[in-house]
């Protein structure tokens, strides 16, 4: 699996970027938003998160400029039924991530629905499944309210992206944040996985 990837860029179109690697050049679909993020002009150097998708007829390395565009892609094509990669990429280049929460959060299936690609079935089914099966409206409705911080919100959303239950995934953050008040998304994720797994 290719989990990120730092190097120099080839070649940069709107939702496409190589990038060179050592000598490799990695062929990268992106979403507008992590283009437009990241300035990717040819000769600049990126650093992306990416997810490798796989099917029997093609590899297809997908990149994200931060983890939660990566996180959100994730959970769409593994927590919805029927969204692929193409959809989740249209989310992404559709809206900005938060307005995304905002929108799963207050149910808002006619914003959802101005995605091109999205119609207003498909926006019904994210928001129902997300809030349903995953329990990250309430992790965001929880961030909004202030009942927990940010970085511990983003840490619970990647290990429920991961496929833990929200509630673990909320119990093994805070286990983690009693011994290392004020630790990053990273350092949180990993003391959580390894409280999980232990």
């Amino acid at each position: 699996m290719i989990a990120r990837l730092r190097g120099k860029v080839l070649e940069a179109y709107p939702n496409r970027l190589v990038v060179d690697v050592h000598g490799l050049g990695y062929e990268v679909l992106v979403p507008i938003s992590t283009f437009d993020r990241l300035h990717a002009a040819e000769g600049g150097e990126v650093d992306l998160r990416t997810h490798l998708h796989v099917r029997e007829t093609a590899h297809t390395l997908y990149g994200f400029a931060t983890e939660e565009e990566r996180d959100l892609f994730l959970m769409l094509i593994q927590r919805v039924s029927g969204i692929g990669p193409a959809i989740g990429m249209a989310v992404l280049s559709g809206m900005p991530v938060s307005r995304f929460k905002g929108c799963v959060v207050n149910g808002d299936v006619k914003e959802l629905s101005r995605i091109k690609g999205l119609g207003k079935k498909t926006a019904e089914r994210i928001i129902l499944e997300l809030k349903d099966k995953v329990g990250v409206a309430e992790t965001w409705q929880d961030a909004a309210a202030g009942e927990v911080s940010e970085g511990a919100a983003d840490a619970e959303l990647a290990l429920i992206a991961l496929g833990y239950k929200q509630v673990d995934a909320r119990k093994a953050v805070r286990k983690v944040l009693e011994s290392e008040a004020g630790a990053s998304v990273e350092t949180l994720v990993r003391g959580a996985l390894r409280a999980l797994q232990g």
